[in-house]
């Protein structure tokens, strides 16, 4: 069985050969023989730009095709991948690449404009997707002319390289922000995402006859490994759409005769309560998943009963472990699905602990931790957090609490990580926090995330002028526009003349909730 990502898609290539793999909105299908062909036309491009065995390649960029065919080549060249959300600025992404030592990254020529204004000397080459007559500069080539730098590029280099890859061998570093405000590059294993993609088709059932919409951004595990990896180990095909609200989530499930797909609750309420939901044809949709967020009671009954769902399920997971760590089953009561998050996959271990690591009783809550074969390998360049994160013997410090009940179920209670999470989205405060600090005008800030009933949670802004300083709420927001990830931009900003801190001087964010209570 096949141990990195390069090796399943050859398999899939062998096993499913013509038969549809990608489903994208604006173009043809492309088949599971197709998207081998290009991830070996992309290594060859590679390897003719002198890529060398474990360099560092960033793709930053939407969902396509060719997002998928460089994921692969890059890897199949030996390289790691670093993938980007194409949501993220300019200067995030900037930061990322010079951390993480990237030495060129695939993205398009509107994101690439972005990245003109930094420096960054190690980056060799920008390669732009679906460049048209866009004007390029300096380190920049368009895609077709990438392509073609591959031609003389021999086989036998090429399955040189290929060989060279193990399951052990390094597959990427996924940047999750963390609660120092600075992201932070989680090393995998290539074993870790064939592992993640076949341990979400245990659950979903993916099949030959299946079509898969992951939904979000591949730049993301959910999309990535336990998305269109799940595509590449099973056969199904893959699907996926510029849009996430309920209209559009509609269209998309009829046209492409989705059979599985995950979303958050409100989108799945938006879907029950559309008027028009009864003229889109969902005959096929047989899975459904949710969470990442409280799911509200009555909204399983109603998927199962309106939607006629074979099963709706919920789990839990994040980057660091490669995806799910539990999940319901699909006989589940309705009831399983909405207080909690399943039970451990057949890889994972989990422990609830106390503050001094020693094991709780059912029913107690306490800190979570995880073990799998999955989990990361390092953080990137921080033995600090490393050390923070990871027990000697493999155990990985999720910062999230819970308790089990007496069937085994994890039920999720709250976090000890600064963070909230806003339509399925980790936005962490530290980060906003330090970026805000960076603005002239701003002497003090501090984020929170509060409550908000469609999207789960949002974020909330409190910030200290400098003396003298001018800058408004709309001065507030079109800095955050053009320097943050719409959704980590906060709903609200309240201009204060200090923040309560400790004698310490930690900011006591519990009294800003209280302020923002008091306000309503």
């Amino acid at each position: 069985m096949p141990e990195t990502i390069p090796a399943a898609m050859r398999d899939a290539a062998l096993r499913f050969g013509e038969k549809t793999a990608l489903l994208p909105p604006d173009a043809p299908p492309m088949s599971f023989a197709a998207l081998d062909a290009l991830a070996d036309v992309v290594v060859k491009a590679l390897i003719a730009e002198d890529m060398a065995q474990g360099e560092r390649i960033a793709v930053w960029a939407p969902n396509s095709c060719e997002w998928i065919a460089a994921a692969i080549g890059i890897q199949r060249g030996g390289g790691v991948l670093i993938p980007l959300y194409e949501r993220l600025r300019g200067a995030e992404v900037a930061e990322i690449l010079e951390r993480a030592g990237a030495s060129m990254a695939i993205t398009t020529a509107a994101l690439a404009e972005q990245l003109r204004a930094h420096d960054l000397p190690q980056v060799r080459r920008v390669i732009c997707l679906h460049s048209g007559d866009a004007a390029l500069a300096g380190r920049e080539i368009g895609w077709d002319d990438f392509i073609a730098r591959g031609k003389e590029v021999p086989d036998d280099t090429l399955a040189a390289r290929e060989a060279a890859v193990t399951g052990d061998s390094i597959s990427d570093i996924m940047f999750t922000s963390g609660t120092t405000g600075r992201p932070k590059g989680a090393v995998f294993r290539q074993s870790s995402g064939v592992a993640a993609g076949r341990i979400m088709q245990q659950y979903n059932g993916a099949s030959e006859s299946d079509v898969f919409c992951p939904m979000g951004t591949f730049a993301h595990v959910g999309g990535y490994k336990q998305g269109w990896l799940t595509g590449i180990v099973s056969g199904c095909a893959i699907c996926w759409g510029d849009a996430l609200d309920p209209q559009s989530v509609l269209r998309l499930i009829a046209k492409q005769g989705v059979t599985i797909i995950p979303a958050a609750p409100i989108t799945w309420a938006g879907i029950l309560d559309h008027p028009d939901r009864a003229g889109f044809d969902l005959s096929r949709l047989r899975f459904a998943a949710t969470g990442a967020t409280t799911i509200p009671p009555d909204l399983v009954r109603r998927m199962v009963a309106d939607l006629q769902l074979e099963q709706v399920g919920t789990g839990y997971g994040m980057t660091e472990t490669c995806g799910m760590t539990a999940f319901t089953r699909p006989d589940d009561a309705p009831e399983k699905v909405v207080s909690t998050v399943g039970q451990p996959t057949p890889d994972t271990e989990i422990r609830v602990v106390d503050a001094d690591g020693g094991d709780l009783a059912m029913g107690e809550t306490g800190e979570i931790l995880v073990r799998n074969p999955r989990t990361l390998i390092e953080y990137l360049d921080d033995a600090e957090a490393t050390a923070a994160a990871l027990t000697p013997d493999g155990w990985f410090h999720t910062g999230d609490l819970g308790c089990f009940d007496a069937g085994g179920y994890l039920a999720i209670t709250d976090r000890l990580k600064d963070m909230y999470i806003i339509n399925g989205l980790n936005v962490y405060p530290a980060e906003i926090e330090r970026a805000l600090g960076t603005l002239e005008g701003v002497t003090q800030c501090a984020v929170i995330g509060v409550a908000e009933p469609i999207k789960g949670e949002v974020g909330a802004a409190f910030i200290v002028r400098a003396p003298g300083a001018s800058l408004g709420e709309d001065d507030i927001r079109d800095w955050c526009r053009a320097n943050l990830a719409s959704y980590k931009l906060p709903k609200t900003i309240t201009f204060v003349d200090d923040l309560p801190r400790t004698a310490m001087g930690k900011v006591i964010k519990p009294q800003l909730s209280q302020m923002l209570e008091r306000q309503s």
